[in-house]
């Protein structure tokens, strides 16, 4: 059976409604459809079933993890308008002028965290458990920059908690699937250490990053970082009262995927999205 043509729109037909935000076009919306269901083949390698986290994370939880010590510039806060301005959007004023009061509540900036706090004060056993979530994320940015940088974007992550020796083999499970799903889709990836999980340059936590470094990104010719693999040793495993049995604490490790920047970095290495989708169904035979 041949596989059905994806319909190509006019250029410009569909434009930017602002500001880190894309429409993608079906061509666009194929490649990050297939991207995913490639990229979910590490969740079924290491038997992860699929779940959905929430659409929007507690502060107070947050605060909990440090979140707004390590990330004070990427929170985007949800906010609803207060009683005294129903009446002005009720007779066309507009919302821009209007004031919001707080919610209490964020939008997430990566997928794992929901998953980490609905996970209070589990036992996840002494077998570990292991989790996948592809969802929405939201960060404030300095600047964007096309996919490569947006204020909402599609993350895939599959998470793990038991044991610590468990979390280094899941990270080196991650490592092996990310170097073989980039051949797959002739992309040549380089591997190097991040510095962003702590915002403190220069305390004591980043000082620890650069003798045991917790984070790996894997990035495009350009630069673009499209997938992370993140070791959190047992810090969500205190903060949250998350066990893995007789082992204590739970240690945590998650393999991060930015979807949009996949389909950057595949565009970029084919020279059009029509070649690069040629390309990943390729890769992904139906």
């Amino acid at each position: 059976m041949s596989t059905p043509s994806t319909t190509v729109l006019p250029d410009g037909l569909l434009k930017s409604p602002g500001a880190g935000l894309v429409t993608l076009d079906p061509v666009h919306t194929a490649l990050l459809r297939g991207l995913d269901e490639l990229l979910t083949g590490l969740a079924t390698a290491v038997a992860a079933p699929e779940t959905v986290g929430p659409p929007l994370l507690p502060a107070a939880g947050l605060t909990r993890l440090d979140y707004f010590r390590n990330f004070p510039h990427l929170g985007v806060s949800a906010g609803r308008f207060t009683s005294d301005a129903l009446d002005g959007l009720a007779v066309g004023e507009s919302p821009e002028s209007l004031p919001l009061e707080p919610t209490g509540y964020l939008l997430p900036s990566a997928t794992c965290y929901g998953l980490l706090l609905s996970l209070e004060g589990r036992d996840v056993g002494e077998d570990g458990l292991r989790l996948s979530a592809s969802g929405r994320c939201f960060r404030n940015e300095t600047h964007y920059d096309g996919l490569r940088r947006l204020w909402g974007f599609h993350m895939r992550e599959v998470l793990y908690l038991g044991t610590r020796q468990g979390a280094y083999e899941h990270l080196a499970r991650g490592e092996e699937f990310i170097q073989e799903a980039a051949g797959r889709l002739g992309l040549e990836l380089t591997r190097a250490t991040a510095d962003d999980p702590f915002y403190d340059k220069g305390g004591s936590r980043a000082r620890l990053m650069a003798l045991d470094p917790v984070k790996h990104e894997f990035s495009a010719p350009d630069g673009t970082a499209i997938a992370s693999v993140n070791r959190h040793r047992n810090f969500f495993g205190e903060r949250l009262g998350i066990r893995a049995g007789s082992h204590g604490p739970a240690y945590s490790a998650c393999v991060a995927f930015g979807l949009e920047r996949w389909v950057h970095a595949l565009i970029l290495t084919h020279g059009t999205p029509a070649r690069a989708l040629d390309r990943l169904r390729a890769a992904v035979p139906a």
